[in-house]
């Protein structure tokens, strides 16, 4: 269906045809056929990035697509998903697709259309679940109505959680879905994308990105003869387009302003009219002109409309301009007429172009202004809930200063009530840079965005004002303090820059006497810092438990408690499973479970060092949940690249590199997600052979996290980059890359997650040492002793494969049996074809075509490296998703239950069904169970 509304075909078209924009419309529809598709439309304002997407929708409505369209506002209000639930509600739904049950979800959102929905399902009770079911009652209601075009307007001025459901959207399209986003490079946030992060289309999806530059002169001249006639002549259009310089918005408006007064008066000296005259390029003589021929109910209206953001009503339109309901429907009937409104949705108005609105809205005298900002703001107090952001807009704009203070406070705590910190952040940093923002609160604000930083993901841009406020002798000692303990703490978390502990160092110094509780949050941060070495973290550790000992703030200790635990992980301390167990799970305190699932994460990060992957991985995803729950997003990060890197030690590489992607597109700032996805991307090249790109991607690892908080991170860069230039046969590099890590370990005592000093472990739980210390001892000894060197290999690989990774048996089980070669050649080929079908198996192209030579050379027979084909039987992971379909699982819950992607899962399901010859509800019935296997 076409989603805008008007009727008639020139109506809907506009006044003027659609000129020089062929390619980019042919080039926009030739990606939206080909669904699922991500079509991105970027262009300045008045460019034509609506014209050029209406124009797409009138071709696709007669394809029979369904186009549905939503679009973003500038002043928005901490109203999450507003955009698509617009667009998902204008669905024509006479003819009722089924939906499945998942699209209940959206009856809340969507009660014109709940009697057609399925009921809503139970909300779950954490944030990200609850993100989760609304992603999929979107996706399903829109697979539900067939050919589908989404299209999303305006996107510089998205809302985070509307950014995050499209981006989310864009990652697992249905198969018949082209989503369209409009967009002004140029108004985007400083750095920032159309997504928020750097979106790469996943395998399947196709897509294009559109882009609109200014019309040639040939095209204006074409468009002022389709307005004009032989009226325009070759001067008339050159004119026209030395105005305009291609800006399709000012050359209709000027053309509409020639075609009223060339009616009028004819259309001489026209051509010299337009270069003579001094107004903003276009626009403001136009505007200005077609104004005045309104009727002053129209008129009245118009510049209400002017004063607001968005898209208004006609009933708050109509209060504003002081007009009874007649009177207020005729105004805006004749404000359509004259192109000056166009209706954005039903009962919804907004100008034709946003310049449009720019000069309507300078016209309006200054005093006349004020009143109608002040009329605006004691509407809009009226309304329930109240509209605080644009309240606070329209407060400042009538002059009132004092008030806008004020009410942009209220705005900031509401948006950081709902967790909206982009909002929040906005708001404060407005408020932050007023002058007049003195005393209380001046510390206030400032203190308000610390909070808002230490856990934000625009960390740099925060970072920037809070060292502006660290200069400002106005503000108390303790604010100071509070202002560079978040500094501090945003320093570390999202940039994991290691002079956040210089700033939280000295934050200490300026809390302690006067809000001691703060100090010790500071104390907690310090004894983090690990590569000091575990007397200096000692110290500080020790230094705030005696602070809280006697203290009743259970939120103090419980972080207290969590950076022990962390601290007691990393010694590997065998005691530290029992301390994690008794972690409160169940409290209220919201801020005492923060703390939790900080400990919880902590843990399982280092754990997964240690050896520890099954504990890590539960840990991690229990983290994770608690974190959504609490409204971290560093820590849902965190825990997400933990379980990724556990993927990686698992042998569970299929999409990994996707995975990663993903993640380091869901938190573009973050250097954790950048320096993760290197080292494992780094790791997989190497066991492909592609030495020259792990050097690279390990390179630009140490780059991006060369200053790494925890050291396990250090050590595995290291280890990586030492083992890669061995390869290479440069054993000089790898030694002193090697030294470098080594002496990283000692000085922080590191050896658990390390192993070069067997005296480093003792009485320790560090399994993955223990098998790399017998990997040490059989390297050391396998010139001299290679029976005992196999022993010791061989050692290793039980150790890995008890601890569950498969490469690092399958390298242990090489080198034990190329230990054998020497002395029982006969008893290497057992180690070498367990390697082998390791390393074939997990797609270790180069290990497995070096084992399969030694293999050859033996006499013994093998199968290539590489993956193996199975034509039109089922592979192992097939056989996997088959028994899973068979046993009635979701897609959804294949992914969970084998750590795939769920587009990897929807082609595994494909290529299932398609050599069983049959559909996934019969699948059960030809498939055979395990016993009938045999």
């Amino acid at each position: 269906m076409f989603a805008d509304g008007e009727d008639g075909a020139a109506g809907r078209r506009g006044r003027f045809p659609m000129v020089g924009r062929h390619r980019e419309l042919g080039q926009l529809l030739a990606a939206v056929r080909q669904a699922p598709a991500v079509v991105l439309v970027e262009g300045e304002a008045g460019i034509g990035k609506s014209r050029l997407v209406r124009e797409a929708s009138f071709v696709l409505h007669a394809e029979r697509w369904r186009v549905l369209s939503g679009g973003c506002h500038p002043l928005r209000e901490p109203f999450p998903f507003g955009p698509v639930v617009d667009a998902l509600r204008k669905a024509d739904l006479a003819h009722a697709p089924v939906f499945p049950p998942t699209a209940g979800a959206l009856a809340p959102l969507l009660p014109d259309l709940a009697d057609r929905l399925p009921p809503p399902p139970p909300q779950p009770a954490d944030v990200s679940a609850q993100r989760f079911q609304l992603l999929q009652a979107v996706r399903s209601f829109l697979a539900a109505l067939g050919p589908t075009v989404l299209v999303a307007e305006d996107l510089h001025w998205v809302d985070e959680a509307t950014r995050d459901l499209l981006l989310l959207l864009a990652r697992d399209l249905p198969p018949q879905l082209a989503l369209v986003l409009t967009y002004r490079a140029e108004d985007l946030p400083t750095g920032g994308t159309v997504l928020g992060a750097a979106y790469r289309r996943p395998p399947g999806t196709g897509g294009t990105l559109v882009r609109l530059g200014p019309l040639p002169q040939a095209d204006v001249r074409e468009l002022a003869a389709a307005a004009l006639g032989e009226h325009a002549t070759p001067a008339l259009a050159a004119a026209l387009y030395r105005r305009c310089e291609g800006l399709p918005l000012v050359a209709e408006e000027d053309l509409i302003t020639l075609a009223e007064q060339g009616g009028a008066h004819g259309y001489t000296g026209s051509a010299q009219g337009l270069a003579e005259a001094d107004a903003p390029p276009g626009l403001r003589e136009a505007v200005t002109e077609r104004l005045g021929r309104l009727s002053p109910a129209a008129f009245a209206l118009a510049r209400a409309a002017a004063g607001l953001a968005g898209a208004p009503g006609e009933e708050l339109l109509r209060d504003l301009a002081e007009l009874d309901a007649d009177q207020g429907a005729e105004a805006v009937t004749e404000l359509l007429a004259a192109s000056v409104l166009r209706e954005a949705d039903h009962g919804a108005y907004v100008f034709r172009h946003v310049l449009a609105q720019q000069v309507v809205y300078r016209s309006i005298p200054a005093p006349a202004r004020l009143r109608l900002h002040r009329r605006t703001v004691d509407s809009l107090r009226g309304r329930t809930p109240a509209p605080l952001v644009q309240i606070a807009h329209h407060t400042l704009a009538s002059g009132d200063r004092a008030g806008w203070l004020l009410r942009a406070q209220e705005a900031a705590d509401r948006a950081i009530a709902v967790r909206d910190n982009g909002t929040a952040a906005a708001l404060l940093h407005q408020l932050l840079g007023r002058p007049e923002l003195q005393g209380e609160g001046r510390s206030r604000a400032a203190l308000a965005l610390a909070g808002v930083a230490a856990t934000s993901l625009e960390f740099r841009t925060d970072a920037r004002l809070l060292r502006r406020l660290l200069a400002d002798p106005r503000l108390p000692q303790e604010v100071r303090g509070e202002i560079r303990l978040g500094l501090g703490l945003g320093m570390l978390n999202e940039t994991a820059d290691p002079a956040g502990f210089d700033e939280v160092e000295r934050a200490v110094g300026e809390l302690v006497e006067r809000r001691p509780e703060r100090a010790v949050r500071a104390m907690v941060a310090l004894a983090l810092k690990e590569a000091e070495g575990p007397q200096y973290t000692g110290a500080w550790l020790d230094r705030a438990e005696a602070a809280v000992r006697d203290g009743g703030n259970e939120a103090l200790r419980a972080a207290v408690r969590a950076s022990r635990l962390t601290l007691m992980t990393c010694q590997a301390d065998p005691s530290v499973w029992e301390s994690v167990a008794r972690l409160p799970r169940d409290t209220r305190d919201r801020e005492v479970l923060r703390q939790t699932g900080r400990a919880l994460q902590n843990v399982a990060d280092t754990a997964a060092y240690l050896g520890h992957d099954g504990r890590a991985a539960a840990l991690a995803t229990e983290a994770g949940q608690i974190a959504a729950r609490v409204g971290s997003p560093i820590s849902v990060f965190l825990s997400g690249g933990t379980l990724l890197r556990l993927d990686a030690l698992a042998g569970r590489w299929d999409g990994l590199e996707e995975r990663l992607d993903a993640l380091v597109e869901a938190y573009p700032t973050a250097v954790a997600p950048l320096t993760e996805r290197a080292v494992l991307t780094g790791m997989l090249a190497a066991a492909r052979g592609q030495h020259a790109r792990a050097l690279q991607l390990l390179g630009e690892a140490a780059g991006i996290g060369g200053n790494q908080l925890v050291v396990g991170t250090e050590l595995r860069i290291a280890t990586g980059l030492s083992s890669l230039h061995l390869a290479r046969g440069d054993a000089l590099r790898a030694w002193v890359v090697a030294e470098q890590a080594v002496e990283t370990a000692r000085r922080a005592a590191a050896w658990p997650r390390a192993a070069e000093f067997a005296r480093g472990l003792v009485g320790r739980d560090a399994p993955a040492a223990a098998a790399d210390l017998a990997l040490a001892h059989g390297l050391l000894r396998r010139e001299a002793e290679p029976v005992a060197a196999a022993r010791h290999f061989a050692e290793a690989a039980d150790g890995w494969r008890g601890i569950g990774r498969p490469y690092d048996t399958a390298r242990a089980l090489e080198r034990c049996a190329d230990a054998l070669l020497r002395t029982s050649p006969g008893q290497a080929a057992a180690p070498f074809a367990e390697a082998l079908t390791l390393f074939t198996d997990l797609g270790a192209t180069a290990d497995a075509t070096r084992c399969g030579k030694v293999l050859g050379d033996l006499g013994l027979v093998r199968r290539g490296p590489g993956r193996r084909g199975y034509g039109g039987t089922l592979s192992p992971r097939e056989h996997q998703v088959a028994g899973m379909l068979a046993a009635g699982a979701t897609n959804q819950a294949i992914a969970d239950d084998l750590h795939l992607s769920p587009r990897t899962v929807e082609n595994h399901v494909a290529k299932v069904l398609r050599k069983l010859g049959t559909g996934r509800k019969d699948v059960a019935t030809v498939y055979p169970q395990p016993s009938d296997r045999g």
